[in-house]
């Protein structure tokens, strides 16, 4: 065999190998452009854990929550209590009042007693506010308006909000300034974190049945038919 023959098998084996090596890198990229596409279409997103979640399934033994004494609408011998745990920061429990709240009460006029309890995650100080406005008659009034989110919720919306719905500025910032509140908000905080274990906004409890989630209205129309249908 010549030098040219074998020149052109060495030719050959290393062409054979140039085109397996080509083979892997070209697999390899895909590989890599694959995972940065996926970064970027869900690492850069990641689904939020308040995000609405399906319909939960009812527990065993439904759970005695306390509601005597906190802000409430409704009748208080309807067949249907909704205590939700919520906080004035959270942008999920904004979005579920503005967007269907009240299609929920209007769709079952006089059959849902709705109660309202504070878990200040990331607003103590709303909360505090909140009460205040309920001292002078207007904690669902100044509730809607935390959660407008129209002046934020630092301290000098809390007393344009105070001032739109014709408070007794001076009273409100009176309670304000002696956190009148701060104990009993630190207690519902305490329960809901340490006995019931909540670790995320809103969490409802549909006659003592957890339900979690800003979750949409037919979800909460399924669990509600069902306790209904207990009572017929």
């Amino acid at each position: 065999m010549d030098d040219k023959t074998k020149l052109t098998a060495k030719e050959k084996k290393l062409a054979s190998i140039k085109k397996k090596e080509g083979k892997s890198l070209t697999a390899m990229a895909t590989f890599v452009l694959g995972l940065l596409l996926g970064y970027f279409i869900w690492g850069s997103n990641p689904v939020p854990t308040q995000q609405a979640a399906p319909a939960p399934q009812v527990q065993a033994e439904p759970i005695d929550i306390p509601i005597e004494g906190f802000p409430s609408k409704g009748p208080e011998n309807a067949p249907i209590v909704i205590v939700e745990f919520s906080d004035f920061g959270c942008s999920y429990c904004s979005k579920w009042h503005n967007e269907t709240y009240d299609d929920l009460m209007a769709a079952y006029p006089d059959q849902i007693r709705f109660v309202y309890r504070e878990v200040p995650f990331r607003a103590f100080p709303a909360s505090e506010a909140a009460m205040c406005a309920r001292e002078q008659g207007f904690f669902w009034e100044y509730h809607d308006r935390l959660f407008s989110y129209e002046y934020g919720l630092d301290d000098a919306a809390f007393v344009q909000y105070a001032e739109e719905l014709s408070l007794d500025v001076d009273a409100f910032n009176t309670c304000m300034s002696e956190h009148r509140y701060e104990e009993d908000i630190q207690q519902s905080l305490e329960y809901a974190t340490q006995q019931l274990n909540i670790n995320s906004t809103p969490t409802f409890f549909i006659n003592g049945n957890r339900f979690v989630g800003a979750q949409p209205l037919s979800n909460f129309i399924q669990v509600i038919e069902q306790e209904l249908a207990k009572t017929n």
